[in-house]
């Protein structure tokens, strides 16, 4: 893809824009987990985000942004984080969104608030003049690239002294669907890894490594890393938020029919009363159904 020279839309300042950015074309570049910027999908991100809308603004909050701060949101999805990064900083500050994905960063152009602006480009060639930025915002993003450490180095190069990349990254610990059946839950995590390993010719090295966030941003040369966790748990009854998701981006998305080379025939059979809401066993009606992911906020410096 062919990064913009320029702020698409910008109404800011424009020392943000680098002068020599996005020089050659990441047209076909693929991500670790099949990402390109023919890539779509909004409709799964939108879920997450209003699913975990409580936990990722109480994230925000804990950057301790100011008014006046540049703020860029790397990997910015459909953009829904936009309006919080923009309360934090006031009409003061800058906040920019950035994604590979053209009907992603379509999405967030829609979402975002009066002033933002969102580009479509590649993170690794962003067009952004170096040491323009106070804070890098990253959520589930940094575990896409096929470099990670690499990655970081080239966000970090956007940020002037002493300022600071936050990664987010979701479920660093199993998550729990069914508390009920643990054997279920365990033999659909293993057949959910052997499906992407199968899809992209991952190892589990290669999917769980980002289990190491922290020695990541510690190699990258960002210093006073500290770490975070915060718990997303829902119980029945559902806000509409979970239901959707859960649904959606996960019992159909994620597990589904997908998953059938992987289990044997009757676990399957069982996997699948419990994702469809026709079945008596569907699970997110049960009044026992209890679930649990992590969200882990990792922050580091640049040194001063």
């Amino acid at each position: 893809m062919q990064a913009r020279g320029g702020i698409e839309g910008s109404s800011g300042p424009e020392p943000l824009t680098g002068a020599t950015a996005a020089a050659g074309s990441a047209a076909g570049a693929s991500g670790l987990l099949g990402d390109t910027a023919a890539r779509d999908y909004s409709r799964k991100l939108r879920l997450f985000n209003a699913f975990a809308a409580p936990e990722l603004q109480l994230a925000v909050t804990h950057l301790g942004l100011a008014p006046g701060m540049r703020v860029l949101d790397a990997g910015c999805g459909t953009g829904e984080v936009l309006q919080w990064l923009h309360e934090a900083v006031g009409p003061a500050g800058m906040v920019v969104g950035m994604d590979l994905a053209a009907a992603h960063a379509q999405a967030a152009r829609a979402a975002a608030p009066a002033g933002a602006q969102v580009l479509q480009a590649d993170l690794l060639r962003a067009c952004i003049a170096p040491g323009a930025l106070d804070l890098v915002w990253s959520v589930n993003t940094v575990n896409h690239f096929r470099d990670p450490v690499a990655g970081l180095r080239s966000l970090a190069a956007l940020l002037r002294p002493g300022g600071r990349i936050a990664v987010g990254q979701s479920a660093l610990l199993p998550e729990m669907y069914f508390a009920w059946d643990a054997r279920l839950e365990r033999l659909t995590r293993e057949a959910v890894r052997r499906y992407y390993q199968a899809r992209y010719g991952l190892d589990e090295r290669d999917l769980r490594g980002v289990r190491n966030v922290l020695g990541w941003m510690q190699r990258a040369g960002l210093g006073n890393v500290a770490v975070r966790t915060l718990v997303i748990e829902r119980v029945a009854p559902l806000r509409k938020a979970d239901e959707e998701y859960l649904l959606e981006a996960i019992f159909r998305g994620t597990f589904g029919e997908r998953l059938r080379p992987y289990l044997t025939a009757e676990d399957h059979q069982a996997l699948a009363g419990l994702c469809d809401p026709q079945h008596p066993a569907f699970a997110l009606r049960r009044a026992d159904f209890h679930f649990l992911q992590t969200l882990t906020l990792a922050i580091g410096e640049v040194s001063s």
